[in-house]
């Protein structure tokens, strides 16, 4: 059987990353999710430009793997209306809570990476399903 092809490090590193910062922690009661940029957020100014060095950091690991320029620039466009409405007060604390761009960046990076390997991920899936149907005749 063919092996199932892995996610590459730098895929994975940019889960973790945008898991961080866009979703780490539950609000109890409400569900609300956050993460670091809300909190660094909170600085005016100065905390909405360290968090787009982060998020930056994501779109040089999707580079690192080789997505296409159109989709890092569709991830830079997210960082921009992040950045940018981080920088109203009150309303950009608010937009971190709900605009999770590291996250949204993370699954451009995903499906780029599932679509390269939708064939053999498939036959894989397919053969794990037959060997399962086999050892259940058995």
């Amino acid at each position: 059987m063919n092996q199932t092809p892995q996610a590459p490090k730098a895929l994975l590193r940019a889960q973790k990353l945008a898991n961080l910062t866009d979703s780490k922690v539950r609000i109890p009661f409400i569900g609300v999710r956050l993460g670091l940029d809300f909190l660094i957020g909170l600085i005016p100014v100065i905390g909405d430009v360290i968090m787009v060095g982060v998020s930056l950091s994501i779109v040089a690991m999707a580079k690192s793997i080789q997505v296409p320029r159109a989709l890092r620039l569709a991830m830079l466009k997210n960082i921009g209306i992040d950045f940018l409405l981080g920088l109203i007060p009150f309303v950009g604390d608010v937009v971190d809570l709900f605009y999770k761009s590291n996250q949204k960046n993370v699954r451009i990076m995903e499906k780029w990476w599932v679509r390269q390997n939708h064939q053999q991920i498939q036959s894989n899936s397919q053969q794990a399903v037959q060997d399962w149907e086999k050892s259940q005749d058995s």
